[in-house]
């Protein structure tokens, strides 16, 4: 009999993940919440229909188990990838500022026919930047090991 992998079992490994629709986009979204980077480290390769961020994703998945050891959370730098992608529209987002720091709040699609649509990246302060894409792939994969958070805690939002 085998058993379904469980949320706990990634707390010590890489993420690697790949959403292919919108439940798998959720939970994308769930693990790259309160992400931060400089604007600069956004790139869109339009030949190659490829956007990416390298982000400073916080551990979520690591929480529990760093609440339990008693010792501080963590963030890890990350590489999340949209495929696929037609166009790049943005507001409240100036990537030419090299210093502005922006906070992922959320990751959406919205599906258009046959497979198209929009993916909706949300930031905080109402930055937004949202790709045309021919068909949802979004991947995220972490790529250096853990570190500390400089902050010590865990993202809150005010309701």
């Amino acid at each position: 009999m085998t058993e379904d992998a469980r949320f706990e079992d990634g707390g010590e490994t890489p993420l690697r993940l790949k959403a292919l629709d919108a439940d798998d986009l959720m939970v994308l979204s769930a693990l790259v919440q309160d992400s931060i980077f400089p604007a600069k480290e956004i790139v869109w390769k339009q030949k190659e229909r490829r956007f990416a961020i390298l982000l400073n994703r916080f551990r979520w998945e690591d929480v529990t188990a760093a609440e339990l050891r008693r010792r501080p959370v963590e963030r890890v730098q990350s590489v999340l990838v949209i495929e696929d992608v037609v166009s790049v529209q943005s507001q409240g987002v100036n990537k030419s500022d090299g210093e502005m720091v922006l906070s992922l709040l959320s990751i959406a699609f919205e599906a258009g026919e046959d497979g198209t649509g929009h993916v909706l990246l949300t930031f905080a302060g109402d930055g937004q930047i949202r790709l045309e894409v021919e068909a949802l792939e979004v991947i995220v994969r972490d790529v250096t090991r853990p570190y500390v958070a400089p902050s010590r805690a865990v993202p809150t939002h005010k309701d």
